[in-house]
């Protein structure tokens, strides 16, 4: 059955000739219809335009339409979270205390707090207990407008849990109607009982994880926590080495505590995506340019963590593109609201409405590989869109950050 949407107040994010991502100056452009109508056939965008085009008959064509009357309401891609941890077992908010109190990201961590605390719950619970816990983020974050999302393991730190949470995004590909991309982050911390044995945890990783993961096809990616008091950049070298033999492009989260040279070695691995990026100078935006490696800032943990602010204006009037992701996960951003991480990118990093919707729709969406199915309006795309309640203009969307926006939401063509 088709589904079309008329009186669309303004269409948003529409394309002619698709771009797999948007940079620089041209971040500022958006491009809408106003007093618009999308058409959707066979789970994918098939017509849009203005309502002064649509010739009702040649649409229905004797088909069944179900037709949705959007009269003062806006339509949107749907978001793409390129960036977030959301498979877990429970939250950390003692930490959150600690954090009130003055204790640092490291300072927690190197007392089994953190990522080693999240292991622990993690090993302790089932696929079953995963799986719903991870059903429900889901359902929350689809409503809060965002149809496509990026899972990484890392709370597993052995062989069996790693596997244990990339199994568990393999059902949740199944059973969720959101488009789902899972990432191996087995490089994520080191286990306490390889303190003083790095390398040997990276041997375990190359050696072990990766070869299972790869057989298995359970990872699209793998990625590395490049950074000081982590993993340094020879790790993270050997390791993308090692995952790319075996086909799994890299994502690296990259200079969130200091200038780590995360960033370069992404773009020298051909990264999709260097993630964080807190520390970000000219070196490091020299090495991106040209590149085909997106920055993706992730709002939600600087601002939870107290941290300074990825130079995104910089980065955009060097002619860079950016991406804004959630970094959903227990610990240092618990929350999947990517209108919210659309309001910080506006409030915090000075970017224009425009700039962010690009950053967390095309922009994101190619940070997780999917912007020639997803992340805007243009036919033969993936129908994944939601439907705005009225709201007066694009820029209310990130002006009220406190409100959800959403109203209705269609995943895969099917209004759910």
């Amino acid at each position: 059955m088709k589904i079309l949407i008329i009186n669309i107040k303004e269409l948003v994010e529409v394309e002619d000739t698709p771009n797999l991502f948007v940079s620089g100056k041209e971040m500022s452009q958006l491009r809408t219809i106003k007093n618009a109508f999308l058409l959707i056939n066979r789970g994918l965008i098939s017509d849009f335009g203005s309502m002064n085009d649509l010739f009702m008959p040649e649409v229905i064509n004797g088909r069944r339409v179900r037709i949705i009357d959007a009269t003062g309401k806006m339509v949107f891609p749907s978001f793409c979270d390129s960036h977030t941890h959301l498979v877990y077992a429970g939250s950390r908010e003692l930490e959150y205390i600690d954090k009130i109190k003055g204790m640092s990201y490291e300072e927690i961590a190197k007392r089994g707090g953190g990522i080693l605390n999240s292991a622990m719950r993690l090993h302790l619970a089932s696929e079953t207990e995963l799986i719903a816990q991870a059903l429900d983020r889901l359902e929350e974050i689809t409503w809060l407008g965002t149809g496509a999302v990026e899972i990484k393991s890392g709370y597993g730190l052995t062989t069996e849990d790693e596997l244990k949470m990339l199994r568990v995004i393999r059902k949740l590909k199944e059973l969720s109607p959101l488009t789902i991309k899972s990432t191996f982050l087995g490089a994520h911390a080191l286990p306490l009982e390889y303190k003083g044995r790095q390398s040997d945890y990276v041997d375990l990783l190359i050696n072990e994880m990766i070869p299972v993961v790869a057989s298995e096809e359970l990872a699209d990616f793998i990625d590395v926590f490049c950074d000081k008091g982590f993993f340094t950049i020879e790790d993270t070298e050997r390791i993308l080495m090692a995952g790319l033999k075996y086909g799994l492009k890299p994502k690296i989260h990259a200079n969130e505590l200091d200038y780590s040279g995360g960033i370069q070695v992404g773009v020298k691995y051909g990264a999709l995506s260097v993630d964080h990026l807190e520390f970000t100078g000219e070196e490091e935006i020299e090495a991106l340019k040209g590149s085909e490696t997106m920055p993706t800032i992730l709002p939600g943990a600087a601002f939870f963590l107290g941290m300074i602010h990825a130079p995104a204006r910089k980065m955009i009037d060097a002619g860079l593109p950016v991406a804004l992701a959630s970094d959903f996960n227990p610990g240092s951003s618990p929350s999947g609201n990517m209108q919210l991480v659309i309001s910080m990118g506006c409030i915090q990093y000075k970017m224009t409405p425009e700039e962010a919707i690009h950053a967390t729709t095309i922009n994101s969406a190619y940070a997780m590989g999917v912007s020639e199915e997803l992340g805007s309006i243009a036919i033969g795309k993936l129908a994944n869109i939601f439907i705005t309640k009225p709201i007066p203009s694009i820029e209310f969307l990130p002006y009220a950050f406190g409100s959800n926006k959403v109203d209705s939401v269609i995943l895969n063509g099917k209004l759910l």
